[in-house]
C-alpha cells in the first residue's frame, strides 16, 4: 500500500475526528498525530502503529469513534488493530538476544537534508546538522537543536541518522524519543534489566534522542542518562539532542546534566520566514495531484499559516482537500482558498499596537525606532518609516494626523503620502510586497 495514501488516511480520519468532538485538545491531536500512524490496510482490517503508550491509550479508548472515521475515510467498514511499534526496525520495544531494546536503528528515509527546505530562520541548525552528520563524534558534541514544536527538528534529526548510515554504513545508531527513554529505565528497573539497558546505548556509535525534554523531573532517569552520556561521549561518540526550550529553561533538569549539553553547540530553529514558507509549500505541491495553483494563494498560506511547519503543511493538506473533494478543480484560485479556509483565519487586531507596528519593521530592516522617529531621509531609513506608517493605518485605522505625531510629529499629509507611496510599490514590487508580508507575519 502506497505510504502517501495510508498518510492520507490517516490524516482524513483525524481531521474527522476533531471536526465530530471525539479528539477534543491540541495535547490529544499532537500525540495522535506524531506518535502513530497507519502500518497496513487489508481488505477490512486497519493496523495503527503507536510510538507510545499515551497515543495507543487514546485510540484504544475511543476505538469505536476511530474504526467509524476511518470507515468515512475509506467508504467502508472496518475494525482496527493498535501494536506498539512495528517489524520494520521501528519498534521501540523488541527482543534480539533476550535484551530488550529500546531504541530504533533506521530513521525516517522521509527526512533527509535533501528534502530539508532551508531559510534564515533554520539555516545554522541546518549547517550545524550537516557538519555533525559529515563528522560524528568530532564536530558539535553533543549537538542540541531546540525550538517549538512542528519547525523540523525531528527532521534534521533523521536526517542526520540518514546521512551518517549513508556515509558510514558500519556505524550502529540508536534513534529514539524522550518519552521512551523514559519508559525504558521504568521498565528495565522493574525487570531488573537496568546494567543491560545501559549497555545497549554503550554500543552506539550515535545517539539521537528527540524531545529530551520529557526526562526532566526524573531522579533515575537523569542517573541512567548522564551515566550513557558521559561514557558516549568520552568514546568519541556523536550525541544528537532535540528540545523545544534551552537547557538551562528546562524544569527539573539536574545541573549537572544542563552543563552537559551546554559542553557542545546550542543551535535554534524559528518559525519559517515568509520566503522559506513559500519554497516549503512548492516543495509539497510537487507531491501532489494539483496542476496548478495561484502565487496569490501561496502568499496567503505563508501568512496566515507559518506559525511552524506542521501548521503550514496542514494548511496546505487542508485546500488540496477541498480543491479535490469538495471544489472539483485541479487550478486553485484564491476564492477557493478564502473558501476552504473559511473561519480559520481572524483578523482580530486586538494585541497590536504602534509600537508593536515599530518593533516588527524595526526588527526586519535592522533600524531603531529612534530612526524611524527622526528626521533623517536617507532611503533606508524612509522606506522602514513608509511601511511603519502604512501598517499603522492598516491594522489601527488611526487618524493619519494621529499616526504622524507617533512618528516625529509629522504632518499628516506626509502619512498619507507615505501610505499612497507603500501601496503603489506593493502593485509594482513583488519584493516590496514580500517584505510587507513578512513584517505583517511579525505581528500575528
Amino acid at each position: 500500500m502506497n505510504d502517501y495514501y495510508l498518510t492520507d488516511v490517516w490524516r482524513k480520519a483525524i481531521a474527522w475526528l476533531i471536526d465530530h468532538g471525539v479528539i477534543m485538545n491540541d495535547s490529544m491531536v499532537q500525540t495522535v498525530s506524531d506518535y502513530s500512524y497507519i502500518l497496513s490496510l487489508n481488505e477490512n482490517t486497519i493496523v495503527i502503529s503507536c510510538q507510545i503508550f499515551l497515543a495507543e491509550l487514546i485510540i484504544n479508548e475511543h476505538r469505536e469513534k476511530f474504526e467509524e472515521a476511518l470507515a468515512s475515510v475509506v467508504h467502508h467498514p472496518v475494525t482496527i488493530k493498535v501494536i506498539k511499534g512495528d517489524d520494520m526496525n521501528r519498534n521501540t520495544n523488541k527482543k534480539i538476544d533476550n535484551i530488550e531494546v529500546f531504541y530504533h536503528t533506521q530513521c525516517d528515509k522521509n527526512y533527509n537534508f535533501e528534502n530539508f527546505i532551508v531559510g534564515r530562520s533554520n539555516i545554522q541548525a541546518q549547517v550545524s546538522a550537516l557538519t555533525v552528520a559529515n563528522n560524528p563524534g568530532l564536530a558539535y558534541n553533543p549537538l542540541f537543536i531546540y525550538g517549538n514544536s512542528g519547525l523540523g527538528k525531528t527532521h534534521l534529526l533523521n536526517a542526520i541518522g540518514n546521512k551518517v548510515r549513508e556515509l558510514f554504513p558500519h556505524f550502529k545508531i540508536g534513534f529514539i524519543s524522550g518519552l521512551d527513554f523514559v519508559e525504558g529505565v521504568a521498565s528495565s528497573i522493574k525487570n531488573h534489566t537496568i546494567n543491560d539497558f545501559k549497555k545497549q546505548f554503550q554500543d552506539l556509535d550515535i545517539l539521537l534522542v528527540d524531545d529530551i525534554q520529557f526526562i526532566a523531573g526524573k531522579e533515575k532517569t537523569h542517573e541512567i542518562f548522564f551515566s550513557i552520556f558521559n561514557g558516549l561521549v568520552n568514546a568519541k561518540k556523536q550525541i544528537c539532542l532535540t528540545c523545544d526550550r534551552l537547557p538551562k529553561d528546562i524544569e527539573g533538569l539536574e545541573e549537572r546534566i544542563i552543563s552537559r549539553f551546554n559542553q557542545g553547540l546550542n543551535v535554534n530553529i524559528e518559525a519559517p520566514e515568509y520566503e522559506t514558507s513559500i519554497n516549503i509549500l512548492k516543495k509539497k505541491l510537487t507531491l501532489s495531484t494539483i496542476q496548478s495553483i495561484d502565487d496569490d494563494v501561496l502568499s496567503y498560506i505563508a501568512t496566515n499559516f507559518s506559525q511552524d511547519v506542521r501548521q503550514l503543511e496542514g494548511a496546505l493538506n487542508r485546500l488540496l482537500f477541498y480543491a479535490i473533494d469538495f471544489a472539483s478543480t485541479n487550478h486553485i484560485t484564491l476564492d477557493i482558498a478564502m473558501e476552504a479556509f473559511q473561519g480559520q483565519v481572524t483578523d482580530s487586531n486586538d494585541d497590536i499596537d504602534i509600537n508593536i507596528i515599530k518593533k516588527a519593521v524595526c526588527n526586519y530592516y535592522g533600524v531603531t525606532k529612534q530612526q524611524l522617529n527622526s528626521k533623517i531621509r536617507t532611503k533606508n531609513i524612509a522606506i522602514p518609516r513608509q511601511i511603519a506608517m502604512y501598517l499603522c493605518r492598516k491594522y489601527l485605522d488611526l487618524p493619519y494626523k494621529d499616526i504622524g505625531y507617533n512618528f516625529g510629529k509629522r504632518d499628516h499629509s506626509t502619512v498619507i503620502n507615505a501610505c499612497d507611496r507603500v501601496e503603489e510599490m506593493i502593485r509594482k514590487e513583488p519584493l516590496y510586497q514580500k517584505a510587507i508580508q513578512e513584517i505583517e507575519k511579525g505581528l500575528k
